[in-house]
């Protein structure tokens, strides 16, 4: 048992973040933009340097515009090479900027074994980038008040425990959308995709090993992170699923959109999942695992549907996601600074990294980066935004090769300018984009993702 002593300590450690989330709940300014420079507080040492990442307030000037090298047809000419001769059977890409779709159009076929063509209105599993869904499904029950950030998660689920009982009377909403729970990397992911129920592996987490206490470090989750789905039915009486299509999808036009299994299995048209095979690609069904998890993985959609969303989330739908929301929401609150190793774009390219609500966050070159990447079997994806220069950009392809997320950094370089480094003649294996590459657990000390999962991230 820890003594009272300790627990001071840790009620300090967490001001840094906590005494931020609590302005962000009183009155209309509710959804003020997270600053770590505040005077009214000081951040930990585990938020100290996400301070560093440039930020572009919602009061500030018009963005800046793309450099002359910001092409749209050489990059959708890029997409198609990237489909030809089934180096990726098939990928869709979306680009907009200052409120304008510049582009959503699919390339390849749906699948190696009954051919389609891919087209705006195909529909991919989006993986881990349905985590900006959670933060922002989050966000706007914290805007009507029936949220707050600070929210406690046993408010909403009294019996929920973990091995330190003080540490699970902690967690907050923000920590679980932030990734700061308390727990070891990926707990219990290698459970979830050996089909252990979603049910099972949340009471499981009583028995998990912590790394630290809540809201004090950083540890990517799956699992713990999808709590907040049931906070969310908890607040509203409504499944997540059914929130998320009222509140979201709806409103912003997202028609393609859908959330699980059956959802994108009833779509007019869908990408099937691709492995690598001898001689090349073999289709699959989509495993259902991930989707177990739905804040987490759960949302498939189209080429068109992430132009809206990424519409959305430039703030270009004001009357669905307000720009006070949206800068909370891309706030970075914890530092991340694997992020800066792994594939060469990041090692070159990326000086800061931190962790939002939902979002990561980069200083990509001196420019802001709101990024997230995802990935399951047989399905990669990469959706990315520089509010500098209010652009937008989302990838999604139907295979395992890491080759299209080279495209990213190539169109980021020229938004802003940078010299080619030819990103796309390196076909590097990305690791930290998608699984946090740390050792296994034993599975009844709480497991973690390694490379060679398909864990979305």
């Amino acid at each position: 048992m820890k003594d009272n002593g300790s627990r001071r300590s840790r009620r300090i450690l967490r001001m840094g973040s906590l005494a931020f989330l609590l302005t962000l709940t009183l009155g209309s300014g509710a959804q003020t933009s997270l600053r770590w420079d505040s005077p009214q507080a000081r951040p930990s040492r585990a938020t100290a340097s996400v301070a560093s990442i440039p930020s572009r307030p919602v009061s500030a000037s018009p963005a800046m515009p793309l450099a002359s090298s910001f092409d749209v047809q050489q990059f959708e000419a890029m997409a198609q090479q990237l489909v030809a001769g089934q180096r990726v059977p098939g990928l869709a890409m979306a680009i907009v900027h200052n409120g304008r779709i510049l582009s959503a159009r699919g390339y390849g076929i749906t699948d190696v074994n009954a051919a389609q063509p891919v087209d705006s209105h195909t529909v991919f599993r989006l993986a881990s980038l349905s985590k900006g869904f959670a933060g922002t499904m989050a966000g706007l029950l914290v805007n009507d008040g029936t949220l707050r950030w600070d929210s406690k998660l046993t408010q909403y689920l009294p019996n929920f425990q973990l091995s330190d009982p003080y540490a699970a009377q902690q967690i907050t909403v923000a920590d679980l959308l932030s990734h700061r729970v308390g727990l070891t990397h990926n707990t219990y992911d290698r459970d979830l995709e050996g089909y252990v129920d979603y049910h099972t592996l949340t009471q499981k987490l009583a028995r998990a090993p912590m790394k630290c206490q809540p809201g004090t470090c950083y540890a990517y989750q799956n699992i713990a992170f999808s709590l907040i789905g049931d906070i969310v039915f908890a607040a509203t009486g409504d499944f997540y699923s059914q929130e998320v299509q009222r509140r979201l999808l709806k409103p912003l036009g997202m028609n393609d959109a859908s959330l699980g299994l059956e959802g994108i299995q009833a779509s007019a048209r869908w990408a099937r999942p691709h492995v690598r095979a001898r001689g090349g690609w073999t289709s699959l069904m989509p495993k259902s695992t991930y989707y177990q998890v739905a804040p987490a993985a759960g949302v498939n959609a189209s080429a068109s549907d992430m132009a809206q969303w990424l519409l959305a989330q430039t703030g270009h739908r004001p009357d669905v996601l307000p720009a006070p929301l949206l800068a909370t929401l891309h706030q970075p609150l914890v530092d991340t600074p694997s992020e800066m190793r792994g594939s060469k774009w990041r090692r070159e390219r990326v000086s800061s990294a931190g962790y939002a609500l939902g979002w990561r966050v980069y200083d990509y070159a001196g420019q802001r980066l709101v990024f997230h990447g995802g990935a399951v079997q047989g399905y990669r994806g990469v959706v990315a935004m520089l509010p500098g220069r209010d652009l937008g950009i989302a990838m999604m392809w139907n295979s395992e090769s890491s080759l299209p997320s080279a495209l990213l950094p190539t169109m980021l370089d020229r938004a802003i300018g940078l010299t080619d480094q030819r990103w796309l003649d390196d076909q590097f294996d990305d690791p930290t984009l998608y699984v946090d590459a740390t050792p296994s657990a034993p599975t009844t000390a709480g497991t973690t993702a390694s490379k060679s999962t398909a864990a979305p991230e």
